[in-house]
């Protein structure tokens, strides 16, 4: 296999290509790969190709590159409607249902999915499943007030949840201010039935499962790209 890095970066840039264009209101992703797209749109946008863009951020990281890079920043408060959101995931399944929250964005990705006529997913095809949950855990957004009942809960439903921690060894923390418990379900029988559980419960905030949110997969392999759509 190629480069992962390599792939991820083929991927966001067949999807900028393919579907950014002058005049849009982007969503604009977190993470590794979503990076990619970030910098292939700035680099347009100083070429002159793509004119009267702007951007806005799942993230205060991401926020913080779209600056370094020039890109024009909006918000939902501003433009209700995104055209256009391009992001990554941690796992896709071949209905293009997604795990995803691995960079900690989730609560914000999610937002701006559902708020976007097109949402773009870009992975390279280690990140693709059969069913969600086989590689990936769940990450679970949670209040940090009894946070540790949200661990008991979790095991009660039959994952084996962590805490999030950072590199200094504390709990990671959202740009929302919550803690993260990465919920290991293993491959998900009923992916409706437990966003569903999820949803409901006091102090739990939004979770990383995204179900019939996709409209476009670009997935990136030594084979070359393959675009589907919904």
């Amino acid at each position: 296999m190629k480069d992962i890095s390599h792939l991820k970066k083929i991927a966001a840039e067949f999807a900028v290509n393919e579907f950014v264009d002058s005049d849009m209101i982007i969503g604009l992703g977190t993470g590794s790969t979503a990076i990619y797209a970030i910098q292939k749109i700035a680099e347009l946008l100083q070429q002159g190709k793509f004119k009267n863009i702007k951007g806005i951020p799942s993230s205060e990281k991401t926020k913080r590159e779209a600056n370094k890079l020039y890109i024009p920043i909006t918000t939902l408060n501003t433009h209700k409607t995104i055209d256009l959101t391009i992001d990554g995931a941690d796992e896709v399944d071949p209905d293009m249902n997604l795990i995803k929250g691995g960079g900690g964005a989730l609560l914000r990705e999610k937002i701006i999915a559902q708020e976007s006529n097109k949402v773009v997913i870009v992975v390279d095809e280690s990140k693709t499943s059969e069913t969600l949950g086989t590689n990936w855990p769940v990450p679970i957004e949670v209040i940090p007030f009894g946070w540790e009942s949200q661990i008991v809960f979790i095991k009660s439903i039959g994952a084996n949840p962590k805490l999030r921690l950072s590199e200094s060894g504390k709990p990671f923390v959202t740009d929302q201010g919550n803690f993260i418990i990465d919920s290991y379900f293993g491959p998900i029988p009923n992916l409706i039935t437990l966003s569903e559980i999820l949803n409901s419960r006091a102090g739990i905030i939004e979770h990383g499962l995204f179900i019939d949110m996709a409209t476009d997969l670009v997935v990136a392999s030594d084979q070359g790209i393959k675009h589907i759509s919904k």
